[in-house]
């Protein structure tokens, strides 16, 4: 008899983190990348590399009008079962594509497992869930590479087109401009939550549904002349990744924190002590660029995602277009914006009211 056949394995217990919780802080992230970045020539055709932590690399192909992105993302489980795994760490790796406002065309897997704790036909489990998202999403899982690690680790490598005219990045948003989430946040906490024994009966599965669902939705908002710019929040929280589109952007943003989607009653969770380790790193590296948070809001604008929402900013007169957009995609939790960008003269870059 089998392992998966004598007892149910749960993938989180063979795993020391989850999901984009594993992710390395935005601190330590900079003084890696930090060392001996290249220039890229003048005329070179990178669009966009990793000056500004966008969400993937874009290249010009030659007739000037089409750019291909390109981009990996890959972590442990966060959750239990191996089909649902691969379709949120596929889910999570396809968004890049979208938050550039373009469509994912290919996929390659990015598989590490512990042959000796957990038999093959359990990562077999993993590579279908991944199929089956990726064939959600319209693409092939063409191939990809496979090592024997001491952790479960799965994910993919991407590859999406957009046009020139339509490729958007973290750093295009406006003073002025509205903010708009496409997913509530809380992946982080209740996952923490379910890892401890803590989530509460009517919370289970509202963090897997979530995380499964494509941004597909990123595509089409790309098209609207009134979408400035847009990026995906993961592992950074909300607040991390919002800090990135101002710095880019050379913007402030103001965020109401009544209009924040959330998955549950998060408050609850962490006044239980349910903090996931990655919001505390988070905060370490960022904090002192947010003002106007207590405890209970600080951890939950800074819980790490997994697969998590579109950060969307707009100008004011294309509110009703996006609006519109979001209600015929189903989206209609998320018509609301949830703050605002606007100059930044000094001090913190991100107010919480």
């Amino acid at each position: 008899m089998s392992q998966s056949e004598s007892s149910p394995i749960r993938l989180t217990q063979y795993s020391s983190g989850a999901g984009c919780g594993c992710k390395i802080s935005p601190k330590v992230l900079d003084e890696i990348l930090g060392h001996g970045a290249p220039t890229p020539p003048p005329d070179c055709q990178l669009l966009v590399g990793n000056e500004d932590r966008d969400d993937a690399a874009a290249w010009l192909m030659d007739d000037g009008k089409t750019v291909i992105l390109a981009t990996t993302d890959f972590f442990m489980p966060i959750a239990d079962d191996p089909t649902e795994f691969g379709r949120i760490a596929s889910a999570n790796a396809i968004s890049d594509i979208y938050a550039m406002g373009g469509r994912p065309i290919l996929a390659l897997a990015v598989l590490g497992w512990p042959l000796d704790l957990l038999p093959p036909e359990v990562a077999g489990q993993v590579v279908s869930g991944a199929r089956a998202l990726c064939a959600e999403a319209g693409i092939t899982l063409a191939g990809g590479h496979s090592i024997d690690s001491n952790e479960p680790i799965f994910g993919l490598a991407v590859t999406g087109l957009v046009a020139r005219e339509h490729l958007k990045t973290n750093g295009g948003a406006h003073s002025g401009d509205l903010l708009f989430l496409t997913k509530k946040i809380g992946v982080g906490i209740l996952s923490t939550a379910l890892k401890k024994g803590g989530l509460l009966l009517e919370d289970e599965g509202l963090a897997t549904a979530s995380m499964m669902r494509l941004n597909r939705i990123g595509a089409d908002l790309a098209l609207l002349p009134g979408v400035h710019a847009m990026t995906d929040v993961t592992g950074f929280g909300l607040l991390g990744h919002l800090l990135e589109m101002c710095r880019s952007s050379e913007v402030a943003a103001r965020i109401n924190f009544s209009a924040v989607p959330q998955l549950a009653d998060l408050a609850r969770y962490l006044e239980a002590g349910m903090a996931p380790g990655g919001s505390r790193r988070n905060w370490e590296s960022y904090g002192h660029e947010v003002s106007g948070v207590n405890e209970i809001t600080r951890g939950i604008l800074s819980d790490p995602q997994t697969s998590g929402g579109l950060l969307v900013a707009v100008a004011p007169e294309a509110e009703a277009e996006v609006i519109d957009l979001l209600d015929a995609n189903g989206l209609n939790e998320f018509t609301r914006p949830i703050g605002r960008l606007e100059a930044h003269v000094s001090g913190p870059r991100i107010i919480v009211e």
